[in-house]
């Protein structure tokens, strides 16, 4: 029904719905881009380059990139230099607006080669060898789908009882991939973005009649939403209040009633609730907050 509504608001207000970057074409025979931003947790990024490494798919026929935020540091490009022998791997350290996810998406963007890219997150694990060429099987068989959304679960799962929800099919940047024609076409994220940024990509890319396609022979882990403070839901909320100068009045309330719509379940007495909850409260707070933020939110 939101989405519904969404659509029909922007046939009332259309708006131009191209993100900030100049998306570079496909080369080198590149096929698929896997795209990582990280700093810190090297432990975790270790993971999943291990993952990638594993994979039975040609090494010529697809790179990672790794930004590194904060213009970078001796670890990160170590950890990078240690799997540089195993896969096709382009290390770029992140050269200004540090802490703006948006931007350092769109950075990593400007530095990939692949006609698919997969947007992962440094804590994600991908146990199947074959996941990439599965995922380039399912983009040549479904040649009019834009985006393939993997079956995500949840990490901490077996600690049963506690963290046992996970939305398995969520259009994020911790595991989703797109053609570089959609990506080029939308001028990919919102630099501006803290946090959330592929969400906000999502909006655009749904109201300009884009379609998804849920692949659940492909399937990843990653950990769930879990909410320790405000910081990172009121630097959202910040994040999302910037578009009032981008998107129409009407469509602009929308989204943002729906992303604090959640901020209820704050006091209800169960985990998941509680941590979505506290998301929207914090969302909200950023919004609230915003015009009296002037230098905005950072978290992390």
């Amino acid at each position: 029904m939101r989405r519904a509504l969404l659509k029909k608001l922007d046939a009332l207000f259309p708006f131009d719905k191209r993100g900030d970057c100049a998306v570079p074409p496909e080369r080198d025979g590149i096929r698929i881009s896997c795209i990582i931003n990280f700093y810190g947790r090297l432990d975790l990024l270790a993971g999943i380059l291990y993952s990638l490494a594993q994979q039975t798919f040609p090494r010529e026929r697809f790179e990672v990139v790794l930004v590194e935020d904060r213009g970078g540091t001796d670890e990160g490009r170590r950890l990078a230099d240690s799997f540089s022998r195993e896969m096709n791997i382009n290390y770029v350290s992140l050269d200004r607006n540090f802490g703006r996810m948006g931007y350092s998406r769109n950075f990593a963007l400007t530095r990939s080669r692949g006609r698919y890219v997969l947007f992962l997150d440094d804590d994600t694990v991908i146990m199947q060898e074959d996941f990439l060429k599965k995922l380039e099987l399912v983009f040549e068989e479904n040649r009019m789908t834009d985006a393939i959304v993997p079956r995500g679960r949840a990490a901490f799962s077996l600690v049963r009882d506690r963290y046992a929800f996970h939305d398995p099919f969520f259009m994020t940047s911790r595991c989703c991939a797109y053609r570089r024609s959609v990506l080029s076409e939308l001028a990919g994220f919102m630099s501006d973005f803290v946090g959330q940024e592929d969400v906000e990509f999502v909006i655009r890319f749904l109201l300009s009649g884009k379609h998804s396609l849920n692949a659940p022979q492909l399937e990843y882990f990653h950990p769930p939403l879990l909410v320790p403070n405000l910081r990172k839901p009121q630097a959202v909320g910040n994040s999302f209040y910037g578009l009032r100068n981008r998107y129409p009045l009407a469509i602009w309330l929308l989204v943002i009633l729906n992303c604090c719509r959640h901020a209820p379940l704050y006091l209800l007495p169960v985990r998941r609730f509680r941590e979505m909850g506290r998301f929207g409260l914090g969302f909200l707070m950023g919004v609230v907050m915003s015009p009296f933020k002037r230098d905005g939110y950072r978290y992390g």
